[in-house]
C-alpha cells in the first residue's frame, strides 16, 4: 500500500483552484483538450493568422496531436492542469514561430559558432542541479535563466537594465507555482535568477521529455519514445546561438540522457558530465519529484502509478544512454562519469575533474561551492523524504531490472 500523499493546499491555493474550476464550468471551451482542441490551440498560437508561419506541419502537428490527446485521456487534470497544457502548447508554437522570425531578421544567427558546451546529464535526482548551478557561478561560463529559455528572442542583446527588468517581470510565474505547491521548492527549487534546465526552452516541435514529468502523459511518452529529435536539437542550438555572448555554455537536463546521440551530433566536442546514483534512490527520488509536480495539476495522483512510470522511463533512458557509449558518436564528446557518493564526499575534487576534462583551468572550486551553499543551502525549504515502497517500488526487483546499467557504470551509493 502506497503511503505517499500530496501536501495539503493552503487556503490561498484552494481559492485559486476553486476559481479555475468555476471558470471551467462557465467557459468549458477554454479548457477543452484532445485532438478536437487542436484547431483552437493553433488559432490562439498564431493569433488567427496563417499557420504557415509555424513551418512544416509534419514537424509540429503530430506532437501537438499526441500531447493534447494524451493529456485528455491520461492526464486526470484539474482545471489549472488543463489550462497549463493548453498554455504550454500555445507557448511552444509561439516560440517556434518567434525563433523562425528572429533568424529571418538576423540571418547570421545560424552561422554563429558555439564553443563546445559542458552538459550535465544523468538520472533524476543524481546531483545534476548542484553541479550545474555551481559551475554557473564561474564568470567564464554561462547558464541559461528560465526567461532566456522560454523566450530567447526577447532577451537577445538587452542592456543590463532592460535585462534585469525582463527577469523581474518573470518572477510572478514562479511565485504562483510555489503558492500552488510549496513542496516543489523542497524537491527542486526554482526562481527567475536560478539557472534552469534546457527542457524549459525545448518542445518547439512538441517533442519534450519533460512534459510527462508535470502531467500524466503515458500515451504521449510511448509515442515520444519512437520519435526523432534532430529538429528539436537543431532548435535548441538556435536558441543558444540567439543568446550567445561568447562565453562557454554550461547546460543541464536529465532528459538529455535519453537523447545523447542527438546531443553529441548537435554539439561535437561537448563535455558530458554524467552523474550516477544508487538506482533505487534515483528512481524513488525521481518518482517523488514527479508525484509532487503532477499534484499541482491533478487531484488524482496515484503514487504507485508514478513509480511504475518512473521505473519504465528510467530504464528506457538508461538503455539508450548505455547503448550510445558504444557508438562512433560517443567519440565526438568527452564523458566524465561522477558517482553521487563521490560528489557528496569530495565535491571540489569532482569539479576540478570536470574542468580538466573540459580543458579549462579550474578556479577556486571550494569557493564556488561555498558560494552555492551560502545562497542555496541544502534543505533550506525542508528535507526531501521518500521511500521506494511509497511508490510501489521493490528494491530487489528494480536492481535486477537495471543491472544492464549498474553492472557497467558507477552507481555511486
Amino acid at each position: 500500500m502506497s503511503a505517499w500523499a500530496p501536501a495539503a493546499r493552503s487556503a490561498e491555493a484552494r481559492r485559486v483552484y476553486a476559481a479555475a474550476e468555476a471558470d471551467r464550468a462557465e467557459r468549458p471551451q477554454r479548457y477543452r483538450l484532445g485532438v478536437e482542441a487542436l484547431g483552437a490551440v493553433v488559432e490562439t498560437a498564431t493569433a488567427g493568422r496563417d499557420p504557415a508561419g509555424l513551418g512544416d506541419p509534419d514537424q509540429w502537428r503530430p506532437g501537438l496531436e499526441h500531447y493534447l490527446a494524451s493529456a485528455d485521456e491520461d492526464g486526470r487534470l484539474n482545471a489549472l492542469g488543463a489550462r497549463m497544457v493548453r498554455d504550454t502548447a500555445v507557448g511552444r508554437l509561439r516560440a517556434r514561430a518567434a525563433l523562425a522570425g528572429y533568424t529571418r531578421e538576423h540571418p547570421t544567427v545560424p552561422e554563429r559558432a558555439l564553443r563546445p558546451p559542458i552538459v550535465i546529464v544523468g538520472g533524476w535526482r543524481t546531483g545534476t542541479t548542484l553541479v550545474f548551478r555551481t559551475l554557473a557561478r564561474d564568470p567564464r561560463l554561462r547558464a541559461p535563466l528560465p526567461v532566456e529559455l522560454s523566450a530567447p528572442w526577447r532577451m537577445a542583446g538587452l542592456r543590463d537594465g532592460d535585462r534585469e527588468a525582463r527577469i523581474d517581470a518573470s518572477a510572478p510565474a514562479h511565485d504562483l507555482l510555489h503558492l500552488l505547491n510549496p513542496t516543489m521548492a523542497v524537491v527542486h527549487d526554482s526562481g527567475p535568477r536560478m539557472p534552469e534546465e534546457c527542457v524549459l526552452g525545448m518542445g518547439t516541435t512538441l517533442r519534450n521529455w519533460a512534459f510527462p514529468s508535470t502531467v500524466r502523459l503515458d500515451g504521449y511518452a510511448r509515442w515520444l519514445a519512437g520519435e526523432d529529435f534532430a529538429a528539436e536539437y537543431a532548435a535548441h542550438r538556435t536558441m543558444l546561438q540567439i543568446l550567445d555572448d561568447g562565453r562557454r555554455w554550461v547546460l543541464k537536463a536529465p532528459a538529455h540522457t535519453a537523447e545523447l546521440a542527438h546531443l553529441a551530433a548537435t554539439y561535437p566536442g561537448a563535455c558530458l558530465v554524467w552523474l550516477h546514483r544508487d538506482i533505487v534512490d534515483t528512481v524513488a527520488s525521481g518518482a517523488s519529484l514527479f508525484a509532487t509536480y503532477r499534484a499541482t495539476y491533478s487531484d488524482h495522483v496515484d503514487a504507485a502509478d508514478v513509480g511504475r512510470f518512473q521505473t519504465e522511463q528510467t530504464e528506457l533512458w538508461l538503455r539508450r544512454a548505455v547503448a550510445f557509449r558504444s557508438t562512433p558518436l560517443a567519440r565526438a564528446v568527452t564523458i566524465v562519469d561522477v558517482a553521487y557518493g563521490e560528489l557528496l564526499a569530495a565535491p571540489a575534487a569532482v569539479l576540478r575533474r570536470v574542468y580538466d576534462a573540459a580543458g579549462l583551468d579550474p578556479p577556486d572550486t571550494a569557493a564556488l561551492l561555498e558560494a552555492q551553499r551560502r545562497d542555496a543551502p541544502r534543505h533550506a525549504h525542508g528535507t526531501h523524504r521518500y521511500r521506494p515502497q511509497d511508490f510501489g517500488i521493490d528494491p530487489a526487483a528494480l536492481r535486477d531490472r537495471m543491472a544492464f546499467y549498474t553492472d557497467r557504470l558507477p552507481a555511486g551509493g
